[in-house]
């Protein structure tokens, strides 16, 4: 452990789970579940022909139809009454935390979007319980209608307020802790969950306002500071993180020592028992690599992806640079600087990232970030309660 006085405390709470009490039925279950994996990964970027592809764009219009009356409808997260009967990974305190925030995160441990989230408490020293969450079977979220990670789960007076999508709960926190008036479920409102087909005529729920701070009586004067700050968090979103799969996961052998450097700083090891793992790693690993095929024609990366992740780097550093500081924020970091940092750290223990110092001069600007989050910098800019 790191000798700071601010370095966090990781209290583990989860032993590995038993493999030999698994019923039959359970044990049907999570074969299917494999088979079912298996065709997935085995099929993921193989032509489908014109029969298929005619018979699922009928079938897309034909599911489109039936819920055009759902657009523009509102989904309402509701407050759960009692915490969901998940065993807690591990437990994370802040000496420094001075918060009163009581919150649980669920999460993969190298998501891009959940290492925002982490990025985000760490850096304002907020101390929170982790539930590591099977990227295959997904079960430790089965109590939410929200089938992705992070949630964010806080304690609040009428029970607990599930917080989805790893922008919102940054946006959401950032404002709260600027105005510890407003109340967390309170807030939930400004950002609303909104019905609305894609371009695939595909319902999906897109959450308003993920990207604004929400002030009250105390305006910030330097709008355009915050509005680049926004501008940039979204790049983050948009563009920055899709050239991240392609990169770790380029070829076979890659997406294999990405899966099992991820078991490792996961410690799937210790929180799943050894079939599930090995599940995650084998399907996981195959399924990404033929997956990142589609993304990397999907998001136009150029053919050597390492010169996309390098470009995308190359951006950031040269508005810092334009910028004038230490980081976009200036002489400490802000949102934009935290989300570059979060997503950057996902992928940390891979060749990708290695090559990235080597052929960027990133180094500078990502010590610098990992000295803020690591002495808890933000806590410091934090009004007492």
């Amino acid at each position: 452990m790191h000798n700071s006085i601010y370095n966090y405390y990781i209290i583990e709470r989860c032993p590995k789970r038993n493999e030999n009490v698994l019923s039959a039925s359970r044990q049907s279950s999570i074969l299917k579940t494999i088979f079912k994996a298996s065709l997935v990964g085995i099929s993921v970027g193989f032509p489908v022909g014109i029969a298929i592809t005619q018979g699922y764009t009928w079938y897309r219009n034909k599911e489109a139809s039936q819920t055009y009356h759902l657009q523009g409808k509102e989904e309402k997260t509701k407050i759960l009454q009692e915490k969901p009967p998940v065993p807690i990974s591990r437990e994370v305190i802040s000496p420094v935390d001075a918060t009163d925030l009581k919150l649980i995160l669920y999460q993969y441990q190298t998501c891009p979007f959940c290492c925002k989230v982490r990025t985000f408490l760490d850096y304002y020293g907020i101390s929170y319980e982790i539930v590591e969450v099977d990227p295959v079977l997904r079960k430790e979220i089965s109590w939410s209608t929200y089938k992705k990670v992070p949630i964010l789960l806080a304690e609040v007076d009428s029970g607990y307020q599930p917080l989805n999508d790893s922008s919102m709960i940054i946006s959401l926190l950032a404002s709260y802790l600027k105005d510890r008036s407003q109340k967390i479920n309170d807030l939930v409102d400004y950002y609303p969950s909104i019905a609305m087909h894609d371009e695939n005529q595909k319902l999906k729920y897109e959450i308003m306002n993920k990207y604004f701070l929400m002030y009250q009586e105390n305006l910030p004067t330097k709008t355009d500071e915050i509005m680049k700050e926004r501008q940039w968090r979204k790049w983050v979103d948009d563009e920055f993180v899709h050239t991240l799969s392609p990169n770790v996961y380029r070829t076979l052998d890659e997406a294999y020592k990405t899966f099992n450097w991820f078991s490792e700083v996961g410690k799937w090891g210790e929180y799943f028992p050894t079939w599930e793992r090995l599940i995650m790693i084998n399907i996981g690993a195959t399924a990404m690599w033929l997956i990142s095929k589609r993304l990397k024609k999907k998001h136009n990366l150029k053919n050597d992806v390492r010169e996309s992740l390098y470009d995308g780097i190359n951006k950031w550093l040269r508005a810092i640079k334009k910028r004038g500081g230490t980081f976009m924020g200036g002489e400490k970091p802000d949102l934009s600087d935290l989300a570059v940092y979060g997503v950057l750290k996902s992928i940390e223990g891979c060749s990708a990232f290695k090559d990235a110092l080597n052929n960027t001069t990133l180094s500078t600007w990502y010590n610098a970030m990992t000295k803020e989050i690591e002495e808890h910098s933000g806590s410091k800019y934090l009004m007492a309660k």
